[in-house]
């Protein structure tokens, strides 16, 4: 079963006014590349290669200008408009078509993963054939957070959003993989209080059904949601120390799209020809096999 991607890059952005009163939060630096690079290299770590951006009227033609059809990344790149933030479950409604009869992972235009044996991770919930996966990240705070409850053997017996005396510490992130089904339950779910379409009322039914897998984030990984002053600010400084320190270049899609093998060295040499900076150097050196 082929699962396909999308990416949910809408919302006006609020938590980030001024900052984003004439640019789309996605399209802001997190420290030397546009945020909407790190979620877009996430599905592609995962091998998937058919991908749908879905954002408001005025950003959609500045995310078509950044990446186009996706053809020099070997991936293909489509687009579809969400005006007003009417909730998450509303991507598999916007994206029926896209889907098709496939399988389908979502994430978040500001959420940023990172951490070792990522790819092997996101593999094991891509090749689920049936059901959801969600992941859980242990946090210090999670009234904040949409909380995942867990049995002793780790699986799933709860979930609640943003809990007054939460019974968990895991977080689930803004990355989620469904079975087909998932359009279909987003269709017969009700609007919230808020007037949106719940992601936690979608995992809620895979969870009565007992079709729900959560795979942890463990020790030694990070999640980053970039959504406030504070949270863009220590992104980047994360990225930047992480760049620095190793050599390596986090959410480089030209790296990912080599590696995985969907374009092949000459494509990436052709690729730096059209940039000029640190960025290009570290492309030539994966090409060179010195990363």
């Amino acid at each position: 079963m082929k699962t396909k991607g999308i990416i949910l890059a809408g919302g006006k952005a609020t938590r980030l006014y001024p900052i984003t009163s004439t640019i789309s939060k996605q399209l802001l630096p997190v420290y030397n590349k546009p945020m909407v690079y790190y979620p877009l290299s996430v599905l592609m770590l995962a091998g998937i290669k058919d991908i749908l951006i879905i954002s408001n009227s005025s950003t959609l033609p500045r995310l078509k200008d950044l990446f186009g059809n996706g053809k020099h990344l070997g991936i293909n790149i489509s687009y579809a408009e969400q005006e007003k933030p009417n909730g998450l479950a509303e991507a598999f409604i916007i994206g029926e078509k896209f889907i098709g009869k496939d399988n389908v992972a979502l994430i978040l235009g500001d959420n940023i993963f990172f951490g070792h044996g990522f790819s092997n991770i996101l593999n094991k919930a891509k090749n689920r054939k049936t059901g959801a996966t969600i992941f859980g990240y242990y946090v210090e705070d999670p009234c904040r957070y949409g909380i995942v409850e867990l049995d002793k053997n780790k699986k799933p017996i709860a979930i609640t959003e943003k809990p007054k005396n939460p019974k968990s510490n895991w977080a689930v992130p803004g990355l989620y993989f469904y079975d087909n089904s998932v359009v279909k339950i987003a269709k017969g779910i009700k609007p919230s209080a808020r007037g949106e379409l719940e992601i936690t009322d979608v995992n809620k039914i895979y969870l009565k059904n007992k079709k729900l897998s959560v795979e942890l984030l463990d020790r030694g990984f990070a999640w980053l949601d970039a959504g406030t002053y504070d949270s863009l600010l220590d992104s980047a400084l994360f990225i930047r120390t992480i760049e620095q320190r190793q050599g390596i270049m986090v959410g480089c899609l030209e790296e990912i799209a080599y590696k995985r093998g969907f374009i092949n060295k000459k494509q990436l040499l052709e690729r730096a020809k059209h940039l000029n900076s640190v960025y290009t150097k570290y492309l030539l050196k994966v090409a060179n096999e010195k990363i």
